[in-house]
């Protein structure tokens, strides 16, 4: 089992710590709610807290494997890693595009919303979670 198969394993089973273990310290995230990626370790750890109370009945309904090019235009290891969830009773439809390094953890994470009402709620959701907790300014 690979770390994208691990992460998905612990969201799935509601552990969300165990999600981001599987993540760099340098991990880059990219959200569609914001251009610049979300980086590092405790950054990303904070947003997932946020997450974790924002989705409901979040599922991942397919996996796919392959390889690309991260971000920075490495070569990779790669999986899309499909879901579902609702973000205040708007149904929302992704992908989690996952890239792993030559030690099996995940470096770059980068999230694809359809469609755009969807991507508005979760926008302001997530926002809001953020500044609750102190990780962005209000």
């Amino acid at each position: 089992m690979n770390a994208a198969a691990r992460f998905r394993a612990a969201i799935e089973a509601g552990d969300f710590d165990a999600a981001v273990d599987e993540f760099t310290d340098d991990i880059r995230f990219f959200s569609p709610v914001k251009f610049t990626p979300f980086e590092g370790i405790d950054t990303v750890r904070a947003l997932f807290r946020v997450l974790q109370r924002t989705f409901e009945d979040f599922r991942y309904v397919g996996d796919f494997p392959g390889r690309g090019q991260t971000p920075s235009g490495e070569d990779s290891q790669a999986h899309v890693l499909h879901f579902r969830t609702v973000v205040g009773g708007k149904q929302v439809e992704g992908i989690d595009l996952v890239h792993l390094d030559a030690q099996d953890r995940i470096t770059t994470f980068t999230v694809m919303i359809r469609p755009m009402s969807s991507l508005q709620v979760v926008s302001e959701a997530i926002y809001a979670g953020l500044v609750e907790d102190g990780v962005v300014p209000g």
